[in-house]
């Protein structure tokens, strides 16, 4: 059996402006060439960290304390920075979540495009402006010569949604990092670029890190999805199994939170207070600790 592209094994970090309160708990997860993961839970759980840990990016107040992420059987977490820099980007690549802030103002989508082609690939100013045109077109860009002359500001969001899902299939990554990369758009927009993503994961092969907080959108574009609650593993498999079938309480009180297509004028059902009392108990047993420091 090969051995995963990407393998986190018991992942723990704190936060050290806040006393050493844990921001993640012995996650541990793998993910397959190909394959498109889900990271998804509510605002704090810890999906964002796991994704900039990944990335090397992690803020000077989050501390790792435990674990590996390998890469190819290579940790990051350990890796020298000059040769994790040469990894991130060429390898392994970021969506971020908001195109507004994520492109440079002061440059022109051109150059943008076309310098990690050129820094990364050594590709001729002339093959990087060529290559260029044929990302924009792949993300089915209109234009895409005038696109190139154009400052951010003058394209819509979505858009610039595209451009910088482009640029992170630039370089032909193993593995694309997207962090909630529809949050910042309206809801047809959202779907666009969803089918988007998937396309260009199935053309191309390459394997994603999916983070969002609807599992709707899991639904719709993952293979496989980890559920996470205060930094911790709540569930984990293959989407539709885990949506069809799911083993947690929380798991089966967020999807009969979200609302659903086929009932459109049914209600939604709040998660119960008690399934979160029963989550922070859980947390404390496995911090050893009371639950009230949860």
């Amino acid at each position: 059996m090969s051995q995963p592209l990407i393998s986190i094994s018991g992942l723990s970090a704190v936060s050290d402006r806040d006393a050493g309160a844990p921001i993640l708990r012995d996650v541990s997860l793998a993910l397959e060439r190909g394959e498109v993961r889900g990271l998804v839970g509510e605002s704090g759980a810890g999906k964002s960290t796991i994704a900039k840990a990944l990335l090397g990016i992690l803020p000077r107040t989050v501390r790792v304390t435990s674990g590996a992420i390998t890469f190819e059987g290579r940790d990051l977490l350990r890796m020298p920075p000059k040769q994790l820099r040469n990894i991130i980007g060429s390898e392994i690549s970021l969506i971020p979540q908001d195109p507004q802030t994520a492109l440079n103002p002061g440059r022109r989508i051109e150059g943008q495009l076309t310098d990690g082609l050129r820094l990364k690939r050594g590709l001729s100013s002339k093959d990087a402006r060529h290559r260029a045109l044929k990302l924009l077109e792949e993300v089915h860009i209109r234009d895409p010569e005038r696109v190139l002359g154009c400052y951010p500001h003058e394209l819509s969001g979505g858009m610039r949604q595209r451009i910088l899902i482009a640029a992170a299939f630039a370089l032909e990554p193993k593995l694309v990092v997207a962090d909630e990369p529809t949050t910042a758009l309206d809801v047809t927009v959202q779907k666009q670029i969803l089918r988007l993503i998937r396309g260009l994961q199935e053309a191309h092969g390459t394997a994603v890190i999916f983070v969002t907080h609807d599992l709707g959108v899991v639904a719709q574009i993952c293979d496989t999805v980890t559920l996470l609650y205060a930094g911790k593993v709540i569930e984990q498999g293959r989407t539709a199994d885990v949506l069809a079938n799911p083993h947690h309480i929380y798991t089966r009180s967020l999807i009969a939170a979200g609302p659903r297509y086929d009932r459109p004028n049914a209600g939604l059902t709040p998660v119960p207070d008690d399934v979160f009392a029963e989550l922070r108990r859980e947390i404390a047993i496995s911090d050893g600790k009371e639950a009230r420091h949860v």
